[in-house]
């Protein structure tokens, strides 16, 4: 039977005159056929107003790798919770998580928490900056690093704005941003070394950001020796390489995407797997420059950065992603979740792609060669995407729209066979 959400959208409607739009992300606005309200999480399943249980994909947006509600992480806040709130100072819960992610993640020879990848991207970008001199930021098309004005550009350009391949244009995310912030940032075209190697030689770059993973478009592994040649062209420049692994960090594995691909960044942020639904993000890096907070003075503050609560939750969730045997477990569902779905489309007649990472895949529609960059994917059926993201809500599937797919240890065997159940019967409904 299809499920109706009329309480959640009347609901949203309702808050509008409080909340605008009825969410407080506008990344909530839009979704079709509404935003909905839930009620609780249990598991892999999100039960909303209306009464309906749904097998959960958006998983926070990233963050659930454990699932909704898991003990470890409910126990470990819950403990924290007797021994007071906000200090105004240290406490040794924080200095626990910093050894795990010193003990897991290649690239942290020092760490600082804060609460957003926002946030700590702009500390990453202010490092760069102190460390070299140089005032240029250079980011990748597509490619999503929080939305403050220095770096929100071009992270979804329609094809008509995007310029050449050779020198992309600087296109605003939104109405507002301060027109000179963009003034210190370029941008290049990912998983093309020669052109990046091109610009970087300039030598007026402080810091070069990017996912080591595209996540924010199709999941989009890099090219072979890519991202080997990105390290080794930032260090003969004396560029600051960044990796922006607040999706793919303790998601793809314990280390992130930099002990999977073997590449180690002078500066890394985290943010979302971290702490499995606690707002709590990180960046962690070479010693030398991570100490300029100290040695020079560079600011980063915040009131509720390394909060007791989240450090709580960052110390259980690292604990229980620590042997990789969490990710293990996904992968294998993961993978025949991937190939569950690509078989359907196959079999259905449909145009489309599966890849990525089992922890996290994309599912894009209208296309089935490879997509290495933004530009490949400029020709998606995203519509179409949208009618088959709705027709899963009615079968009780909750898919982003965006096409991301994220799994979590609670999405057991059953759930991935209702999961390919219900979206054998939205393709056939949305789209044949």
């Amino acid at each position: 039977m299809t499920m109706t959400f009329t309480a959640s959208a009347r609901r949203v409607a309702d808050a509008a005159s409080l909340v605008p739009g009825g969410v407080n992300s506008n990344f909530r606005l839009g979704i079709s056929p509404t935003p909905l309200v839930i009620a609780r999480g249990e598991g892999p399943y999100l039960h909303d107003i209306d009464g309906n249980r749904l097998i959960d994909y958006y998983l926070g947006m990233g963050p659930m790798i454990l699932g909704h509600n898991p003990a470890e992480v409910i126990d470990a806040v819950r403990r924290q919770l007797d021994y007071g709130l906000l200090f105004a100072a240290q406490s040794e819960i924080e200095y626990q998580a910093a050894a795990l992610m010193n003990r897991l993640v290649p690239c942290a020879e020092r760490v600082r928490f804060s609460c957003s990848g926002s946030e700590v991207v702009q500390a990453a970008i202010r490092l760069a900056r102190a460390a070299t001199g140089r005032a240029t930021i250079l980011k990748c098309e597509g490619h999503y690093h929080g939305w403050f004005d220095n770096v929100v550009w071009s992270v979804a350009p329609p094809a008509a704005d995007m310029g050449s391949v050779d020198a992309p244009a600087h296109v605003p995310a939104s109405p507002g941003l301060d027109p000179k912030a963009g003034d210190s940032v370029d941008v290049v075209v990912w998983n093309d070394l020669a052109r990046l190697e091109t610009r970087l030689r300039k030598g007026d770059v402080a810091g070069l950001i990017m996912e080591p993973i595209m996540c924010n478009q199709n999941v989009i592994m890099p090219d072979a020796g890519y991202i080997e040649g990105v390290r080794r062209v930032c260090s003969e420049t004396g560029t600051i390489l960044i990796f922006d692994e607040v999706i793919t960090g303790f998601r793809v594995a314990p280390g992130g995407a930099q002990s999977l691909l073997g590449v180690t960044p002078d500066l890394a942020v985290f943010g979302k797997a971290i702490a499995n639904g606690l707002p709590v993000a990180a960046i962690a890096g070479r010693a030398d420059l991570m100490d300029l907070m100290v040695t020079r003075r560079v600011m980063h503050g915040g009131t509720y950065n390394a909060h007791p609560l989240g450090m709580a939750a960052t110390v259980a969730t690292l604990t229980a992603l620590a042997d990789g045997s969490v990710h293990d477990r996904i992968a294998v569902r993961g993978r025949r979740l991937m190939e569950g779905f690509q078989t359907i489309l196959r079999n259905r007649q449909v145009a489309g792609r599966v890849q990525g990472l089992p922890q996290v895949f994309h599912v894009t529609l209208g296309v089935r060669d490879p997509i290495h960059n933004y530009r490949d994917q400029v020709n998606a059926d995203k519509a179409a995407y949208v009618r088959l993201t709705t027709a899963l809500l009615g079968h009780g599937v909750r898919a982003l729209e965006r096409g991301a797919w994220f799994l979590s240890l609670a999405h057991d065997d059953a759930v991935i066979d209702a999961t390919i159940e219900a979206f054998d019967h939205a393709v056939a409904e949305a789209l044949v």
